[in-house]
Parts: C-alpha cells; sequence; structure tokens
C-alpha cells in the first residue's frame, strides 16, 4: 500500500527517475533556470530547495552531502560560494515557476523553474 508516499513517480522507475531529478537539479543551480514540463519542474523544486538551504551552512559536511546529491563538482562550487550566500537571509521560496504555454508535440505544459 501506498499510504502517505509522496513524490511523483513520472512514468519511470526509480534509479532512472532519481537520475532525471538530479540532472534537473544541477541544470538549475548551474544555469538558474530551465525549461521543463510542469510535472518535472514541481517534483525537482523541493530538491533544489533543500540544496540551497545545506548549501547556506558552508562547511566540510554540506560540501560532501551536496557532492552527492548533484553531478558534477562545479554545481557545488556554485551553491557554496555563489547561491548560498546570496540567499543568506531568506527562510526558503529560493525558486519560481513560470508557465510558458503548451509543448507543440503532445501538449504538455511546459514552464521555466528559475532561481528568484
Amino acid at each position: 500500500m501506498r499510504h502517505r508516499k509522496t513524490g511523483k513517480i513520472l512514468d519511470r522507475k526509480k534509479a532512472p527517475r532519481e537520475a532525471l531529478l538530479r540532472g534537473l537539479a544541477t541544470s538549475v543551480i548551474l544555469y538558474e533556470k530551465v525549461r521543463t514540463t510542469e510535472a518535472k519542474a514541481k517534483a525537482v523544486r523541493p530538491i533544489v530547495e533543500r540544496l540551497i538551504t545545506v548549501s547556506k551552512g558552508g562547511t566540510v559536511t554540506d560540501r560532501r552531502r551536496l557532492s552527492s546529491r548533484t553531478y558534477g563538482e562545479n554545481a557545488v562550487r556554485k551553491l557554496i560560494e555563489e547561491v548560498g550566500p546570496r540567499y543568506k537571509n531568506r527562510q526558503g521560496g529560493y525558486t519560481r515557476i513560470t508557465k510558458l504555454g503548451q509543448r507543440q508535440g503532445d501538449g504538455a505544459v511546459m514552464v521555466q523553474l528559475e532561481l528568484v
């Protein structure tokens, strides 16, 4: 039974879904905005929020936690050196989802997920 289980499955098995969300979160951090479907944006938003909250600490432990949840050392460096200090006084709500319309091929709702 799936009582009280949170998160979207996104029509994927566990490992591909985690890889997709990890890659999407890394892209949001590196490029500060990404264009994706609404379902994926809503699924990755809490992950990005948690990564930014962890990066505000800036300790070695925080760096290791970020490294285990993102791809590449560039994302960790950017989180610790740029993004964390930028949101030091902000108590959450680091991302914004803006609707862009429907995708031509299948009509999926496209959105832009960006850092505020």
